[in-house]
C-alpha cells in the first residue's frame, strides 16, 4: 500500500453505493470502505477488487460486526479485503496478527485525545494511523515528531488546499469521501 500511496496519496473513503460506483471511475487505487453489512460486505469488496482497488474495511461501521477479533476473522476469511481500519486498538492489533494491513483511526478532539494516542499505538502497532479531522496541519506536524507510523489525514479534507496542507505538514496520504478530491 505504501507504494500506491506514494504515487497517489488520496484514499477514497466510500460511504454509500453512489460513492462505490464513482470510485470505480477514478484513479484512486486505495479505498476505505465505510458502509455495508455482514450480508453485503463480501460483494462490495469483490466489486472494488474487480475495479483494481486495494480495499480496507472499516469494521466499526459494518452493520452486524462487533468490536471483537471475530470481526477481523470475518473480513480475512469471507472477503478479499487487504486490510481493516478501526478506532479500537484491539481490533487493529488483531488485524496485524491476521496479516492484514491495519489502520488505527483517531478522533482528535482535544489535548486529552492527542496525549492518549501514544498508549493506543503501543497496543495496536498499526501500519498506518488515520487522524480525524485531517484538516489540521499543526496537529499533523506534532504527530510526525511523535511517531514513525505513517499518517493518513481524514475527515473534513474538502479541497486541494486541504490536501496540500496535510501532505505539506507530513501526512503520507489523505482520506476523503469527497468525490472531487479523489482525482487530485
Amino acid at each position: 500500500m505504501h507504494e500506491l500511496l506514494l504515487d497517489h496519496p488520496v484514499v477514497a473513503s466510500v460511504k454509500d453505493e453512489a460513492g462505490l460506483r464513482a470510485v470505480t471511475e477514478v484513479e484512486a487505487p486505495v479505498v476505505f470502505l465505510l458502509f455495508g453489512s455482514i450480508l453485503t460486505l463480501p460483494g462490495l469488496v469483490e466489486r472494488l477488487r474487480a475495479a483494481g482497488k486495494t480495499v480496507l474495511v472499516n469494521v466499526d461501521l459494518i452493520e452486524g460486526l462487533v468490536s471483537r477479533d471475530i470481526a477481523v476473522d470475518f473480513v480475512a476469511e469471507r472477503t478479499e479485503a487487504e486490510g481493516v481500519l478501526s478506532s479500537k486498538a484491539a481490533i487493529v492489533k488483531a488485524a496485524k496478527a491476521r496479516g492484514l494491513l491495519a489502520v488505527h483511526r483517531f478522533f482528535l478532539v482535544d489535548s486529552f485525545s492527542y496525549h492518549n494516542l501514544g498508549k493506543q499505538l503501543a497496543i495496536s502497532r498499526p501500519d498506518y494511523i488515520e487522524i480525524l479531522p485531517g484538516c489540521v496541519p499543526r496537529v499533523i506536524t506534532w504527530l510526525r515528531a511523535d511517531t514513525e507510523v505513517p499518517i493518513i489525514a481524514g475527515g473534513l479534507v474538502c479541497d486541494k488546499d486541504d490536501v496540500l496542507a496535510a501532505l505539506g505538514a507530513g501526512a503520507t496520504a489523505i482520506a476523503s469521501s469527497n468525490v472531487d478530491v479523489w482525482s487530485m
